[in-house]
Parts: C-alpha cells; sequence; structure tokens
C-alpha cells in the first residue's frame, strides 16, 4: 500500500488482540493560494519574527509562553513539553459500544480506513467487523498517537473498517443556544405537502463526484485569463445575483412552492390554499416575515 499509515497498532477487545494499520479515508481538496504582493514593484511580501521594543529576532531565540495574565507568561522549552506528552501507545483497546444511530452527527470529525496489518490478523478482524455489523453497534476507544489522546469509534464499512475521529464534549456547541428562538408551531399542512413533493421531485442517488467548488472553478477561470491577456489588468466577470432580494424576504410561500414543483401534475393535487395564518410580532426593526419563509 502507497500511502503512509497514520498508526500502527492492534485493536484489542477483552483478550483478542488485532493487528491493524490506519491510513487516512480523505485528502484535502481543491485550492488557490494567494501571496501578498507589494504592487508598485510586484515583490513579495516577507515577515519577520519581532519583539516589541527589540525588532527582529533570530528564531533560536523563540520559545513558547502560555499567558496567565496579561503580558505574563509562563515559559516552556520543547524538552518540557515532550516530557507531558502521552506516549503514543500501540493498543486501541474497544471500552464501550453504543447504537449505530446514537452519536450525534457534531461529533464526528475525520474518518480514516482501519486495514488488518497481516494475513494473521484477517480472521480476527472479520469477526469483529461481522460482530459489529450484526449487532448494529460502533465500538469506542482512545488513541494515542502524536502527544494527544484522540476519541475514536470503529465501525463497519463494507469489506472493512472505519475509525472516526470523535470531538470530546467541550468542543461541541450545544444546539439549543441557536434554536431556542425558533417556534415550534406546526407548518400548514398544504404548504408541508407541497416541500414534500419539491423534495420528492429532487430526491437522487448521492454521487459526490457531480459536486463541485464552483469558487475555486471561477477562480481559475480568472486566472486563465489574466495569464492569456499578460496583463494584470483588473477583471470583474459578471455574476448573477440570487433570484429576490434578501432585504424583501416577504414572499408568498404557497405560490413559491406551487411555482417550484411545477403548475401541473403533483401541485394541481395539492388541496386549495388556507387562509395564512396571522403574522407574529416581529423583533423591533425587522420585517415581518410568514412561517416557514427563510429569514434574511
Amino acid at each position: 500500500m502507497a500511502a503512509r499509515a497514520y498508526w500502527q497498532g492492534q485493536i484489542r477487545l477483552a483478550l483478542v488482540s488485532i493487528p491493524i494499520e490506519v491510513y487516512p479515508a480523505t485528502k484535502s481538496g481543491a485550492a488557490i493560494a494567494f501571496h501578498q504582493i507589494h504592487e508598485p514593484t510586484g515583490k513579495r511580501i516577507r515577515y519577520e519574527k519581532v519583539a516589541a521594543g527589540v525588532g527582529p529576532v533570530d528564531r533560536d531565540e523563540i520559545i513558547k509562553g502560555y499567558e496567565v495574565s496579561k503580558g505574563n507568561y509562563v515559559l516552556l522549552d520543547e524538552e518540557e513539553i515532550e516530557a507531558v506528552k502521552i506516549e503514543s501507545r500501540k493498543t486501541l483497546e474497544l471500552v464501550q459500544f453504543v447504537d449505530a444511530d446514537e452519536i450525534d452527527v457534531l461529533y464526528y470529525e475525520k474518518p480514516y480506513f482501519v486495514v488488518p496489518a497481516d494475513d494473521l490478523a484477517e480472521e480476527a478482524y472479520i469477526v469483529l467487523r461481522e460482530a459489529l455489523r450484526k449487532s448494529r453497534k460502533v465500538g469506542l476507544g482512545q488513541l494515542a498517537v502524536r502527544g494527544r489522546e484522540q476519541l475514536v469509534s470503529i465501525k463497519p464499512c463494507g469489506r472493512g473498517l472505519v475509525m472516526e475521529v470523535l470531538r470530546y464534549a467541550d468542543e461541541v456547541n450545544k444546539a439549543q443556544g441557536y434554536f431556542r428562538e425558533i417556534g415550534d408551531d406546526s407548518p400548514d399542512a398544504d404548504l408541508l405537502d407541497l416541500a414534500t413533493t419539491l423534495i420528492d421531485k429532487k430526491t437522487a442517488p448521492f454521487r459526490p463526484a457531480e459536486f463541485h467548488d464552483r469558487y475555486i472553478d471561477a477562480l481559475h477561470r480568472l486566472i486563465d485569463k489574466k495569464v492569456k491577456s499578460k496583463s494584470n489588468k483588473r477583471v470583474l466577470e459578471d455574476v448573477e445575483e440570487p433570484a429576490g432580494n434578501r432585504k424583501g424576504n416577504v414572499i408568498d410561500l404557497m405560490a413559491a412552492l406551487r411555482k417550484s414543483v411545477g403548475e401541473g401534475g403533483a401541485a394541481k393535487k395539492a388541496a386549495p390554499a388556507k387562509k395564512a395564518p396571522a403574522k407574529r410580532a416581529a423583533p423591533s426593526g425587522k420585517t415581518a416575515a410568514p412561517r416557514g419563509s427563510k429569514r434574511a
């Protein structure tokens, strides 16, 4: 296998140990890196390490510090930091199992492929995979690697296993703080039927290759134009504004949904629109919007 293993060791389940290798399941997507340029000369801007009142300093004179109060630091050198790092143990012990749907999506951070290290490990590996699949459970453990301890889950994926690094509880914001002000009224039945019809109409298998970063694509086109023109003159492409104005967000939701699903077919099957419910009072300085419309 050409890729370099992220971690090598063993999964331990009670007295059973399975030698494994862990590889990244994802890679960085398309990106464009920009540099800062001094426009009059075309020279690249560089940065220096500078201490206030001292000026530029050598890298050898730089040490890490933790600010305990404004302007006061505890200084730590590399040897001190290395001494307290968690030893990169070679065992991932599965200490708990939970239902596959019990872990909120907010906790998942990054996936890795888990493969048996050799032919001798394959039998036990397959047994674990199928036991997890049959029980519909996910294994949990903590993996010490690169100086820190990560919470991880193990679950089946096709012929193999996938390890997903999970966020700790203090790394996840509580959703209630963001959703508390959203009303819990039941939506109008006709509006709900039209929205469901629209979802059904646009339902299709997930094919990730069909999606592209349109911003990156547009930047590449812009760069290609400027390279071909051999000029640094500004090139401003016309970009279509989204339909509608965000400032005027009061819309006829029923009419918009009917138009989205099409005037014929499923849209005609929907019951006639009921009288719109009374609008809720809007916060001071904001325009009231019908229930279900997107707020600006």
